[in-house]
């Protein structure tokens, strides 16, 4: 009986435990700031063909992310005819919405693409804790009472994907990939619990 209510107990934590980090190693934070220099450089404008799916929605164009100032970007998605489905400005925390498509101006979408957008743009991010794996390191940092858990390769040192976090499940993945001179050339983003995925491919 008791050995039944041990196993019980094991099982119950090791479900409510976060997937994320669950065979990480906690370490003791050495950097207080950690970066994601992939849309950094003012000097470039960051040109992706996209694909983006929200629930039974398509949308496929070109995506523009250009750098402005410290902690200001613009991001502009495009049909390939040149017709606006959205037009976003980033500055420090705050977002603003210069235009955007009638049927993505829904209240729940306009929040998840600013939280996400946000996340993927930021260049300087407060850490809280360190954890390492056999391949990466990983930092948790808070942002909009989540956990986002950044993953650098040890080999390269670059930025391989952002995992955004409740306290007990994962609720979006972006992933990094072909990245060449601080640029990725493809990144996805993908939701857990959400119909919204966005596929980019540098051009």
């Amino acid at each position: 009986m008791r050995f039944f209510q041990i196993s019980l107990l094991f099982f119950i934590l090791s479900s409510c435990s976060l997937s994320t980090t669950r065979d990480l190693v906690e370490q003791s934070v050495d950097n207080k700031l950690v970066l994601n220099n992939y849309f950094s450089d003012k000097k470039v404008d960051y040109l992706y063909k996209a694909r983006i799916s929200i629930y039974n929605k398509n949308f496929g164009g070109v995506l523009i992310i250009k750098k402005i100032g410290e902690a200001h970007h613009r991001i502009v998605f495009t049909t390939e005819m040149g017709n606006k489905i959205f037009d976003f400005e980033i500055i420090n925390d705050d977002f603003k919405v210069n235009q955007i498509n009638d049927e993505l101006n829904i209240k729940m979408v306009l929040k998840t693409l600013e939280s996400d957008f946000q996340i993927l743009v930021k260049q300087y991010i407060n850490v809280n804790k360190k954890f390492n794996s056999e391949f990466d390191y990983v930092y948790q940092s808070i942002f909009k009472k989540n956990n986002n858990y950044y993953f650098y390769k040890k080999e390269t040192k670059h930025l391989s994907k952002i995992i955004s976090t409740s306290k007990n499940k994962e609720k979006f993945i972006i992933n990094f990939a072909q990245i060449k001179n601080e640029i990725a050339g493809n990144i996805i983003l993908e939701h857990k619990n959400f119909k919204l995925k966005i596929d980019l491919t540098l051009i």
